[in-house]
């Protein structure tokens, strides 16, 4: 089941001037490690935009602690990672 584990105050601009908001999300796999990704919500509404894997923690402790430790300019990039090529 995929889990919100995180939401970050600070807004991401895309290239396009769409402001997003960020959220961390992640999910237990079948092995009991946690997968974790990024998703972007447009602010005023549209389709979302989501990375591929962005790590991999052994317990979702783990990843509550990876996904608390990003600086602005990860965010960018995974933004521009998650923008459809």
């Amino acid at each position: 089941m995929t889990e919100r584990i995180h939401t970050y105050t600070d807004q991401v601009v895309g290239q396009d001037g769409v402001v997003y908001t960020v959220h961390a999300y992640g999910m237990q796999t079948e092995a009991g490690t946690w997968n974790g990704w990024l998703v972007f919500e447009p602010e005023r509404g549209g389709a979302s935009l989501r990375t591929d894997r962005e790590t991999t923690q052994p317990k979702r402790g783990d990843l509550e602690y990876w996904a608390s430790g990003f600086e602005a300019i990860y965010l960018d990039g995974a933004l521009a990672r998650a923008v459809p090529a």
